[in-house]
């Protein structure tokens, strides 16, 4: 009987959830959902002294803003240090670990002679055979793998491939430190044997890694999970992912005004194709995804693509859904751009009557936010440099408007619009040359969604304060 497939995500939590994280994840949870297994969440947290509550909570945040669940409790590394420390006692019972006695110095000279003669850095197994009798006083020991010397170590990865390490090339890992912690190494293949984890999916620079860890289970008699390790993301040039190229937390995409949907669409086609398919639902996501797809080659994040695609999941997301995306980033975002930090029950109304228009425009929320100006801001308005332009040039041919405005008696986008019409063939004027500066005076921007439409919603009365706070002459 086949096993049912378990994948985990195993983050530490010493920073945010960054962007290639989020991606390890979203294949996880994507390759258990297509065969109806499971995704567990691990933490990492063996590292105590960088490890913190607040990028705990930052990966969980991360992970549920993405949409990304996972099934059973979280399962918390660190808990866990008794039964690791059980594992390599009975490795060390069995014969198949022992007691390391080698001093830091002479663990340097070792890595030393080794520089010298151009070899790689690593254990000379000097206590593998020794008799814990010659053990010098004072030393507290680790305990270390005895990993075969022989032969080689294969690991049949569903990215990589049949990827092959000579063993005498792979020294004796450390599976106890010396204060009787246990190492990554250890901690990680007894977590994944006892919560069962069927596929290890993961960064390729966790490769070696595989063959190190094959070992421990080999030792242990345990089965070898299935292999899938990922190229990591570079930017844009091709360069390793930094700061500047996108290697920002979750939270901060969050922050820059991109939706979730359209973030999880995007980092599904980063690495991983489908012919020619780029729109893709969850449930698309969820049938189309393998293993075998995803490239040997590092993908590269592009901020214009997602931005795109950003536009276009703007653009097809309910009014009332990204109203409620913008009221989620605006305490944070708000202030720093003049916009409110909350949204009051007007101000809510005119964002939802001037969406299908704002939408269109923008490819973030921020973008949506700033473009909304008009709604939001106090008189006078700020004029931006190209409305300051549009207004001082064109104000003479707004002359005589306002009566023309106040005696509309039913104030709607038609008779605005009708209004606006008459006034520019009466100045004998093209349309255009009235409602440019028109909108910089009603909006304080050189654009914006329809002008007749942005005036209808605006209302009568605050049409008109604002084309007398600009001194247009009746």
């Amino acid at each position: 009987m086949t096993k049912p497939i378990v994948t985990r995500f195993a983050p530490s939590p010493t920073g945010f959830l960054h962007i290639g994280g989020a991606r390890t994840a979203l294949f996880n949870w994507l390759f258990a959902k297509r065969f109806g297994g499971k995704m567990l969440l691990r933490i990492e947290d063996t590292d105590r002294e960088r490890s913190t509550d607040e990028a705990i909570q930052a990966i969980i945040d991360g992970l549920s803003w993405l949409g990304l669940s996972w099934d059973e409790d979280v399962v918390y590394q660190f808990s866990r240090a008794a039964r690791h420390r059980e594992v390599a006692e009975q490795l060390l019972a069995d014969g198949k670990a022992y007691y390391c006695y080698a001093t830091p110095q002479e663990l340097e000279e070792m890595r030393e002679l080794a520089r010298k003669e151009g070899r790689p850095l690593r254990y000379d197994g000097r206590w593998r055979d020794k008799d814990p009798s010659e053990a010098p006083e004072g030393v507290k020991p680790v305990i270390r793998l005895k990993a075969p010397v022989e032969g080689e170590t294969i690991v049949n990865d569903h990215v990589q491939g049949r990827v092959t390490w000579q063993n005498k090339d792979l020294d004796d890992l450390v599976l106890l430190r010396s204060d009787g912690t246990p190492t990554y190494m250890l901690a990680v293949v007894v977590d994944d044997h006892d919560m069962n984890v069927t596929h290890v999916i993961r960064g390729d620079d966790h490769l070696t890694n595989a063959a190190r860890q094959t070992h421990i289970y080999n030792a242990m008699g345990w089965d070898v999970p299935e292999w899938a390790h990922i190229p990591l993301i570079h930017g844009a040039d091709g360069a390793k992912l930094s700061k500047r190229h996108g290697a920002l937390g979750v939270d901060a995409y969050r922050s820059m005004g991109y939706l979730p949907d359209a973030l999880r669409n995007y980092l599904v086609r980063l690495g991983w194709s489908h012919g020619d398919q780029e729109i893709f639902s969850t449930e698309e996501m969820i049938a189309a995804f393998n293993l075998e797809q995803i490239g040997r080659s590092p993908a590269r994040f592009d901020f214009a693509k997602l931005e795109n695609l950003n536009g276009h999941y703007m653009r097809q997301t309910d009014d009332a859904q990204l109203l409620k995306a913008i009221e989620i980033i605006l305490p944070e975002v708000g202030s720093e751009r003049g916009a409110p930090s909350q949204l009051n029950n007007e101000l809510k109304a005119l964002f939802l009557a001037s969406m299908a228009g704002l939408k269109e425009r923008a490819k973030t929320l921020i973008e949506l936010i700033d473009n909304a100006y008009y709604l939001y801001a106090s008189r006078p308005l700020n004029f931006d440099e190209k409305a300051a332009k549009l207004l001082e040039d064109g104000s003479d041919r707004l002359s005589g408007i306002i009566s023309k405005l106040e005696a509309v008696s039913d104030w709607n986008t038609e008779n605005i619009e009708a209004v606006i019409r008459a006034h520019a063939h009466d100045i004998e004027a093209k349309l255009g040359q009235v409602a440019q500066p028109l909108r910089a005076a009603v909006t304080g921007r050189s654009t914006s969604p329809g002008l007749f439409e942005v005036m209808a919603i605006l209302g009568k009365k605050e049409i008109l304060a604002r084309l007398a706070d600009c001194g247009i002459s009746d």
